[in-house]
Formats: structure tokens, C-alpha cells, sequence
């Protein structure tokens, strides 16, 4: 989206499978949304803490860190703590949606 466009908000989406984020990415894109890719934990936690967006998209499953670690570094960040969450995993045990929850998300998909 150009700078010269109405943005409906933006949106933080940490993915570490360039399938997922590039789709994901598209799909917000065209529906209005400025979106900020991130294809790992380390550079999303920098990045986020830098510029909060308004809501975050978190993959659970990535290598180096993963996504319940992120939430949990951003939720107890003063500047990203209220940010909200959503996971989206292909995880589909009742286990970890309920981790996702305690942990701080406000939300959890379960990828096709």
C-alpha cells in the first residue's frame, strides 16, 4: 500500500514459512491493511518494539524462538504489551490453544 492511500491499520505478521507470509501478506494487502512481514522471532521482536502495529499475526511453530516466546517477550514489553495477538498454527491440539490464550493472544486460527 502506497504512503498516499488510507491504511485501515497495520499489521505485524511473523511467519517463518515464505508460503504462509507472502499469502498472508497479500490477503491483508488487498483488503486495505498496511502489513509489516517478518520471517523470524528475533528480527519481529525488534522490529515491533521499534514501530507497535496495531495487531500481530504470530506462527507458533519457527525455529530460533518460537511464537508462544515471542508473545510472552512482547506482553511483557511495556510498549508492545497491549498489542493483540492472534496465533496462526497448524498446532490443533486443545493444549496449545489454551497455552496461546494464557499466554496473552486474544485469538487463535488453525492453518488449512
Amino acid at each position: 500500500m502506497n504512503a498516499d492511500s488510507m491504511s485501515l491499520g497495520q499489521i505485524a505478521v511473523v511467519d517463518d514459512t515464505a508460503a504462509n507470509l507472502h499469502l498472508l501478506c497479500n490477503l491483508l494487502e488487498n483488503a486495505g491493511y498496511d502489513v509489516r512481514p517478518f520471517p523470524r522471532g528475533a528480527i519481529a521482536l525488534e522490529g515491533i518494539s521499534y514501530s507497535p502495529p496495531d495487531l500481530i499475526l504470530l506462527d507458533i511453530q519457527m525455529p530460533e524462538m518460537n511464537g508462544y516466546d515471542i508473545c510472552e517477550k512482547l506482553k511483557s514489553n511495556e510498549s508492545t504489551e497491549n498489542i493483540p495477538v492472534i496465533f496462526i498454527s497448524a498446532l490443533n491440539e486443545t493444549f496449545d490453544k489454551v497455552k496461546a490464550f494464557q499466554i496473552g493472544g486474544v485469538d487463535y486460527i488453525t492453518k488449512p
